[in-house]
């Protein structure tokens, strides 16, 4: 009896032996896989270095804390290159879909418009969206038109029946920014010449 009991014990041992060996196994392939581009790396979380090229992505997954290495950090991150480790750090505004530092967005996310580096529903007063870029511009209000000009032909106020006349508005210094949508500045009509030229030119 006691013979049986004692070979009992004996498989079950060798059996939780062969189980833990297989489950070693499978955690360091694990392990490996997930320490790719890794100096140094740890079981439960992941890499805790990067090769100098390399940075350094952490993100969380309830209380736990996962880190892996990139060559690009992906959206919502950016790259920042240390001493000693080059990290992907998040950006601050959920919106955003790539930014150039934590508080400048650099692309927004669809549904957002993207305005001095950062992201709206709607646009800000004064701008317009671009559907195209997803961008906020700047709208241009000019002041008021002038008046008409002298009715002229070739430069000249007298000869002719027909001739043109013009007239302009300005663009405040504030508006005139690159790229800033404006509407005409400079119109012109047609006009009767009213003067014949001294001598019947």
């Amino acid at each position: 009896m006691q013979w049986i009991i004692f070979m009992l014990l004996l498989f079950i041992s060798s059996m939780e032996m062969l189980m833990q060996n297989r489950w070693k196994k499978q955690a360091n392939a694990s392990l490996l896989e997930n320490c790719t581009g890794c100096v140094l790396c740890s079981e439960d979380n992941g890499c805790i270095t990067c090769h100098h090229r390399l940075f350094l992505l952490i993100w969380r997954d309830g209380i736990r804390q996962y880190g892996m290495c990139v060559h690009t950090c992906p959206p919502g991150y950016f790259g920042v290159r240390g001493l000693e480790v080059n990290r992907c750090t998040k950006c601050r505004s959920p919106s955003c879909e790539s930014c150039f530092s934590r508080d400048f967005c650099m692309k927004c996310k669809e549904k957002f418009y993207l305005y001095k580096g950062q992201c709206f529903r709607q646009c800000p007063p004064g701008t317009a969206e671009q559907p195209g870029t997803r961008e906020c511009q700047e709208t241009c209000e000019p002041g008021p038109w002038s008046e008409w000009s002298a009715c002229t032909h070739e430069s000249r106020t007298c000869g002719c029946k027909w001739g043109v006349e013009t007239r302009v508005r300005e663009v405040p210094e504030a508006a005139r920014e690159e790229g800033t949508a404006c509407p005409a500045l400079l119109e012109t009509r047609r006009c009767r010449m009213k003067k014949h030229c001294p001598g019947g030119e």
